[in-house]
């Protein structure tokens, strides 16, 4: 059986009304609090999770600080990823996107509660707007998930080239930066059945704005680039 079929069949009795739930909160996103609407979302994600035969292992939860205004920078194996997050980061967060996922069902709830910008990578005066847009709202408190490859690797654990324009927020905001380590969760959606498997994401030590306010942009992708593959190692 598919994997999300399988978490699917196992919540038909109350996935409609968490979908519907969903639903109104991005219809009425700015009527309710972030924190409300995470909660939400933290909530569909557990159950999911747990539904789907994954013992996701995390690690380093306790570096991401309660107070917001910081950047999530992780290798990028597919859209488990970000169900990954949602299921164990309790802080709220926003993502920056490919445009591509704007209407993929459930996704595209929750990218609207969660004020998340898409990019269109083929458009560089969209993608500079999305930065200073992504920055604005670091530097106001808020949490973002940044992918610096743009697109999910395709090869397991094998990391694409990371890049520095995706940084130049974090430079602009002068923000610590949390490199987040995804390890065999490729294998969550792009392996075929439902069998148990582990996949693991770990939240790395945070790299403070003292530690990187010399370095040009492309210089802190590679050194968070550099401190995941330790991790992976």
């Amino acid at each position: 059986m598919n994997r999300l079929a399988l978490m699917v069949l196992k919540n038909i009795h109350r996935a409609p009304g968490l979908y519907a739930k969903l639903c109104h909160y991005a219809k009425n996103t700015d009527r309710y609090p972030e924190a409300e609407k995470w909660a939400h979302i933290h909530k569909i994600m557990k159950i999911a999770v747990e539904s789907g035969n994954i013992d996701l292992v995390v690690t380093g939860l306790e570096n991401i600080p309660a107070e917001g205004g910081l950047l999530l920078y992780g290798n990028h194996q597919g859209l488990f990823d970000v169900l990954a997050i949602a299921s164990t980061c309790e802080p709220p967060l926003g993502i920056v996107y490919k445009k591509e996922l704007k209407n993929v069902p459930v996704l595209k709830q929750i990218l609207t509660c969660t004020k998340s910008f898409a990019m269109d990578r083929e458009d560089v005066r969209q993608s500079l707007t999305v930065i200073q847009n992504v920055t604005k709202e670091v530097q106001s408190g808020r949490n973002y998930v940044i992918f610096p490859e743009g697109t999910r690797s395709k090869k397991g654990n094998a990391m694409g080239d990371f890049h520095g324009g995706s940084f130049r927020c974090a430079v602009k905001a002068k923000c610590p930066v949390v490199p987040m380590a995804f390890i065999d969760c490729f294998r969550v959606l792009d392996e075929k059945g439902s069998k148990p498997l582990t996949a693991q994401l770990h939240y790395l030590k945070p790299i403070e704005y003292e530690e990187y306010k010399d370095m040009k942009p492309a210089e802190l992708a590679e050194l968070v680039k550099s401190r995941i593959q330790e991790c992976i190692d």
